[in-house]
């Protein structure tokens, strides 16, 4: 049986925490944020855990995480 391959772009955007659970950064931070307000930016700093609907898809692309 040949090794699974990892996506590498997925690699990238996702880690796994000390629980097993994926984490990930947030979107709309890169740029324009000049229209959010400061605490709206400061928030989106932040990584967040992703949701449990995507969990199955991402550990099938991410194998070895």
């Amino acid at each position: 049986m040949p090794k699974m391959k990892t996506s590498r772009a997925a690699a990238k955007r996702f880690k796994v925490t000390g629980t097993g659970k994926l984490k990930r950064s947030q979107a709309y931070k890169q740029h324009n944020t000049g229209k959010h307000d400061a605490k709206t930016t400061r928030n989106l700093r932040k990584a967040v855990i992703t949701d449990s609907t995507n969990v199955k898809n991402m550990k099938k692309i991410l194998p070895y995480l």
